[in-house]
C-alpha cells in the first residue's frame, strides 16, 4: 500500500485498500523494487534521443532511478525542474572530472568536465561543483582505449585519493570510468564508491578483489554497452578482425563479473545507455540478463539492479527494497524473474513515489521532444559588462573548441576596454588538423536546456574585431545549427546577420526562430596557426 509517496504497508494483513483509494489486482504479478541504472547518458545520440521519450522508456521497463553522466553542472537545476514534470524515473546528476587530455576531457569544455591533475586541483574542483548540488561525481580515471586507439591520460593515485576524500567530506559518492585491472586496484585503494565499467584488459585476481573490498568499492560492469553481438550487428561487422577482439574483451568482462561476485564485491547495475546501440530502458534489463549469463544467480542479478545499487550510492535508507517507510518506487511484472530472468521484460506497472508512470491508467506519453521555449524579454544577449562574468541573459558563456587527442587550445576572458567597458577576448592555438575549431557559445537559458522564442526578431547584431581571416557565426536551434561566415579586421566592426541569411543545417530546413538554444562565435579553419577575436554587444534586432 502506498501513502503520500511512501510504502505504508507490505502484507495482506493490512487489509484491502480503503474505500475510494485506487487499487490494482496484482494476481499473477510479481512485485519488485524499482530498478536502478547507475550509468546512463541522456544524449541526442541515444535510443531514444530526446529527454521525455528517454524517461518514458525507463518507465516502461520498471527503472525508477537513473544516474545521468552527460550533463554540464549548469544544466542540473533546469533539467531537474523539467524532469519532475515528466512521467519517468528519478534522474540524478553526476558532475564530471577528468585529467588534461583524459577521457571525457578530450571532447568537452572545462565547465562540463573539470580537468584536474594534482591533489590540490582535485580538492578545489570538488568545492567549485558544490553550488550546483550534484548527486554524485563521475571521475574519468582510466585512459586506456581498449587497444583500439591512442590512449588518453589517466589520473594518479594521490589526485584520486584527495578527490575522493574531499567529495566524501561533503556526502558525495564517487563513480569512476575504470576499465583496467591496475586502475581498478588503484580505485579501490583510493576509496572510490563504484567502478562504473568493466575491467576488460585482464582477468582480476585476489589482489583486485581485496583492493575493492578494502573500502567497499562496488562494481557496475556496464556489460550492455560492451556486448558486441547485438540485434544491429551486421554480418560484415562480425567478419571484421576487430569483432573478435571485442568478443575476447567482452568474455573477460563476463569472467570478471563472476569472479568479483564470488569474491564478495558488491555488484551494482549500470549500462552506459545512451551510447550507440545501447538503448535506454531495455539495456537496464539486458544488463541483469548478462549478469546471469556471466554466472550470477538470477536473484543476485535482481539484487544488483535494486538493493545493491541503492547501497552503492548511499540511498538504501530511501529506496531499493519493498519496506514500510521507503519511497514507493516499485514495478509489477508478469512472471517470476528470480526463476527466469527474462521475465523482466514483462513490465505491467511502474510506480515512482507512489505515482503510476507506466501501465493501465498511467499518464499519456508526452508528445513534445523539447522543453517549451521561454519568452525573450530583452534584446541584449551579452554586453560582457556583468561583474560576475555571466551573460546578460544570466547564463554561463562556455568554450566551444574542437575535440580529440589533437585538439585546439583556447583561452577566453572578459577584458576591460577603456571605451567599451567589458569585451570578450578569445585567443587560440589551432591544432594541426584540417577542421580546427575554437570559439564560445552563449546559451539562451541556463545549461542549454530551455530554448527561447526568437520569432519577434529578425537577426543578431554584434561588434567584433579579429585577424582579417574567416570567422563563423552560428545559431543553435532545436532543429539544428544555422551558420554564417564573415571576415573582420583589427578595427571594430558592427555586423548584422539577418536570420534569413543563415545557412540551414539541412537542404529543406526552414527558419522558424521558435527554439533558439544558443549563439556561437567560431574560428573554423585549417589548423597550425594562432587566432583571436574580440566581441561586444551581442543582441537581437
Amino acid at each position: 500500500m502506498f501513502d503520500d509517496g511512501l510504502i505504508s504497508a507490505v502484507d495482506k494483513a493490512a487489509g484491502p485498500a480503503p474505500k475510494g483509494v485506487p487499487a490494482i489486482d496484482g494476481s499473477g504479478l510479481s512485485l519488485l523494487p524499482g530498478f536502478f541504472d547507475l550509468h546512463v547518458h541522456y544524449t541526442p545520440i541515444g535510443q531514444p534521443a530526446t529527454t521525455p521519450q528517454i524517461s518514458e522508456e525507463y518507465a516502461k521497463t520498471g527503472v525508477t532511478s537513473v544516474y545521468d553522466f552527460a550533463q554540464p553542472p549548469e544544466a542540473f537545476a533546469p533539467r531537474r525542474e523539467w524532469l519532475e514534470s515528466l512521467p519517468g524515473p528519478r534522474v540524478n546528476f553526476a558532475a564530471r572530472m577528468s585529467t588534461t587530455n583524459g577521457h571525457g576531457a578530450d571532447w568537452s569544455d572545462k565547465s562540463t568536465t573539470k580537468w584536474v591533475n594534482t591533489p590540490y586541483a582535485a580538492t578545489e574542483a570538488v568545492k567549485e561543483l558544490l553550488p550546483y548540488k550534484p548527486d554524485v561525481i563521475k571521475v574519468f580515471t582510466d585512459g586506456w582505449r581498449y587497444g583500439s586507439g591512442v590512449d588518453n591520460t589517466s589520473m594518479n593515485e594521490p589526485t584520486l585519493t584527495a578527490l575522493v576524500e574531499e567529495a566524501h567530506s561533503h556526502g558525495l559518492k564517487i563513480l569512476t570510468h575504470t576499465v583496467t585491472k591496475d586502475r581498478a586496484e588503484l580505485a579501490g585503494r583510493a576509496g572510490v564508491d563504484v567502478i562504473a565499467h568493466s575491467v576488460l584488459d585482464a582477468h582480476v585476481d585476489q589482489e583486485t578483489i581485496d583492493a575493492l573490498k578494502s573500502h567497499g568499492t562496488a562494481y557496475a560492469g556496464t556489460l550492455a554497452v560492451y556486448n558486441p553481438d547485438k540485434a544491429e550487428t551486421t554480418e560484415f561487422e562480425r567478419q571484421h578482425p576487430s569483432f573478435k577482439s571485442r568478443q575476447l574483451r567482452f568474455q573477460i568482462g563476463l569472467d570478471n563479473m563472476k569472479a568479483l561476485y564470488e569474491g564478495g564485491v558488491l555488484i551494482a547495475l549500470g549500462t552506459d545507455a545512451g551510447m550507440p546501440r545501447t538503448p535506454h530502458g531495455y539495456s537496464s534489463l539486458s544488463e541483469m540478463e548478462l549478469m546471469v549469463r556471466a554466472g550470477l544467480p538470477a536473484k543476485a542479478a535482481l539484487m544488483a539492479g535494486t538493493s545493491n545499487s541503492a547501497r552503492a550510492v548511499g540511498v538504501y535508507d530511501q529506496r531499493g527494497s519493498i519496506e514500510v517507510g521507503k519511497d514507493a518506487d516499485a514495478v509489477l511484472i508478469a512472471g517470476k524473474p528470480w526463476e527466469n530472468i527474462s521475465d523482466l521484460h514483462n513490465t505491467k506497472y511502474t510506480f515512482v513515489g507512489g505515482k503510476k508512470v507506466f501501465g493501465e491508467g498511467a499518464p499519456a506519453p508526452v508528445a513534445a521532444t523539447v522543453m517549451a521555449s521561454s519568452r525573450i524579454t530583452s534584446a541584449m544577449i551579452d554586453d560582457f559588462d556583468r561583474e560576475d562574468g555571466r551573460s546578460s541573459r544570466d547564463t554561463l558563456v562556455v568554450g566551444d573548441p574542437d575535440g580529440g587527442m589533437e585538439r585546439s587550445w583556447q583561452v577566453f576572458e572578459i577584458r576591460d576596454d577603456a571605451e567599451r567597458g567589458g569585451v570578450m577576448h578569445l585567443s587560440a592555438d589551432l591544432a594541426l588538423r584540417e577542421d580546427a575549431r575554437a570559439g564560445i557559445a552563449i546559451p539562451m537559458n541556463a545549461g542549454f536546456v530551455q530554448p527561447a522564442d526568437g520569432t519577434p526578431y529578425n537577426g543578431v547584431a554584434f561588434d567584433m574585431r579579429g585577424d582579417e581571416k574567416p570567422y563563423a557565426f552560428a545559431v543553435s536551434t532545436t532543429e539544428g545549427r544555422w551558420t554564417h561566415e564573415f571576415e573582420v579586421g583589427e578595427v571594430w566592426q558592427s555586423i548584422r546577420v539577418p536570420f534569413k541569411d543563415l545557412m540551414p543545417p539541412a537542404e529543406n530546413a526552414k527558419w522558424s526562430g521558435e527554439g533558439i538554444v544558443d549563439v556561437r562565435f567560431l574560428i573554423k579553419r585549417p589548423g597550425g596557426d594562432a587566432a583571436w577575436f574580440e566581441l561586444d554587444n551581442v543582441s537581437f534586432f
